[in-house]
């Protein structure tokens, strides 16, 4: 790999692509929010077309830099794609191609994966794109497995998502497998999103409280969050503390979030695991108990199922990068009573 800096993000642009999805990676990656512990992305905008830059509504952008800052980045986005049926240019898929090669990550928003698609870097790949262009993406490319009922499929050194939102959770997604959970989940607090799972997919990405809307169930959510250290907190202690029937609760439940219940809690349960496993040096032991499991025997295969590794692995691979450290310690749940 050559000298990529891994703070680095590229943000490749093409006139008469759709503003939203071409800002979404600057939403992300660009504003500073070090006051809150993330570190200080590089974002440089990208001119994949002589410039200025027109999007489909109209506004003009300037793109300050050409295809050789590519050669600095360790990711590169394409956050969108003007035509599905039109061949990119072919100085941009080249580039894409050498940047990979070089071991860059690259990253296909909506149409954006279409672009991947021409430079040959989804053969023989799962891929995502919006569902309206994923039948079109298939016939195109059948070297492609096409998914079109997920937001995003991460396949190690290449991702693509579906269209609008779902460039935001695939972004996030990204910041949490490069950076941790801590840090994408201030970056999603700051932006006032709620990252957002894909059915049965084993993600990095948890489902959080959703901003306030009013809705009594989010009191119970919210104690919910409070209390998973509590190994008696289940479903049917929320349901009654909503004052609700367990079958009322699910439905209402997955009406407000997407998810059920028993869904919901556990990967709440997960993303505070992968928290502590960044930010104390307590056994996994102490910290599957702090999380509501009975001990670390209970916590490893729903850790492996949601994150896709072991918690050790986990650990060792972002408790280095969590700017609070290690050496804190966390609580014994058999020490410390419960607060109701």
């Amino acid at each position: 790999m050559g000298q990529r800096d891994r703070q680095t993000v590229a943000v490749l642009m093409f006139d008469g692509a759709p503003l939203f999805e071409t800002s979404v990676p600057m939403s992300v990656f660009g504003s500073d929010r070090t006051d809150s512990g993330v570190p200080l992305f590089t974002v440089l905008a990208v001119a994949g077309d002589p410039g200025p830059l027109t999007t489909s509504s109209g506004i003009q952008l300037h793109a300050p830099h050409g295809l050789e800052a590519l050669k600095a980045a360790a990711t590169i986005i394409v956050p969108a794609w003007r035509r599905p049926e039109e061949q990119p240019p072919e100085p941009v898929l080249d580039a894409l191609r050498a940047a990979h090669k070089d071991g860059a990550t690259i990253v296909g928003l909506c149409r954006g994966a279409f672009v991947l698609a021409a430079a040959g870097l989804l053969d023989g790949r799962r891929a995502a794109t919006h569902w309206r262009w994923a039948p079109v993406l298939a016939a195109a490319h059948p070297d492609i497995r096409v998914d079109p009922t997920v937001l995003f499929v991460d396949d190690g050194d290449v991702l693509t998502s579906a269209g609008t939102a779902a460039g935001i959770d695939a972004c996030l997604h990204l910041v949490r497998r490069e950076f941790g959970a801590r840090i994408a989940n201030t970056i999603a607090r700051h932006m006032v999103v709620p990252p957002q799972r894909s059915g049965g997919q084993a993600q990095y990405i948890e489902r959080p409280v959703p901003e306030s809307s009013g809705d009594p169930l989010e009191a119970v959510m919210a104690h919910a969050v409070e209390h998973l250290h509590d190994p008696g907190l289940d479903i049917d202690t929320l349901a009654t503390r909503a004052c609700m029937s367990r079958r009322t609760f699910d439905r209402r439940f997955r009406e407000l979030t997407g998810d059920s219940p028993l869904q919901w809690l556990l990967v709440q349960r997960i993303n505070q695991a992968q928290q502590l496993l960044e930010t104390t040096d307590a056994s996994i032991d102490v910290i599957a108990r702090n999380v509501g499991f009975t001990n670390a025997v209970a916590l490893r295969p729903h850790f492996r199922r949601v994150v896709g590794i072991a918690p050790q692995t986990y650990r060792t691979a972002f408790q280095a990068h969590s700017p609070a450290g290690a050496g804190h310690h966390t609580r014994d749940p058999d020490k410390t009573a419960a607060t109701s």
